[in-house]
């Protein structure tokens, strides 16, 4: 990894949106990954860098870029319970239904670590009840599994409207 790459992934984990600016006049693509796979979008979602987020959207970043285990800046988001760079990211288009290679959602993601603010954030925006992972667990499944009795009874209502 050159120089302004690793400068470009450090500035976008800190949220240096000055340095971010610089670097973008520098590169052509501001999607270049890691070892792991991650790009600098999945980066500065992940360590809860709104405006690094927001600059790295507008330099063109791929929203629904995926790291080396297919997980999206949605889903790191969502792992970690960021919900204003989870409502950016939904605004400009991510993918809320898409799929890692377990087969896990950011949904998925929200209720298996406790992430009961950002339920209806997902929901509102489409989120999908019923897909299953490669094991064959629903959402449902995930809240009852992590004992989590707040989503699971609101998946239960939402399962009972459809």
């Amino acid at each position: 990894m050159d120089d302004i790459t690793k400068a470009l992934f450090s500035a976008s984990r800190q949220g240096n949106v000055p340095v971010l600016k610089e670097i973008f006049t520098l590169i052509n693509d501001v999607d270049v990954t890691d070892e792991r796979g991650y790009t600098p979008l999945i980066i500065a979602a992940y360590n809860n860098q709104y405006d690094a987020v927001k600059a790295l959207l507008y330099a063109g970043a791929d929203i629904n870029a995926t790291d080396g285990s297919g997980n999206t800046a949605l889903m790191g988001a969502c792992f970690k319970g960021y919900e204003d760079v989870a409502q950016l990211l939904i605004a400009n288009g991510a993918n809320i239904n898409a799929m890692h290679g377990n087969g896990g959602t950011a949904l998925m993601f929200t209720i298996m670590f406790g992430r009961n603010n950002m339920i209806d954030l997902l929901l509102d925006n489409g989120a999908d009840i019923l897909i299953k992972d490669k094991r064959g667990l629903s959402v449902l499944d995930i809240a009852n599994q992590q004992h989590n009795t707040f989503a699971a009874e609101k998946m239960e209502r939402m399962m009972a409207q459809q």
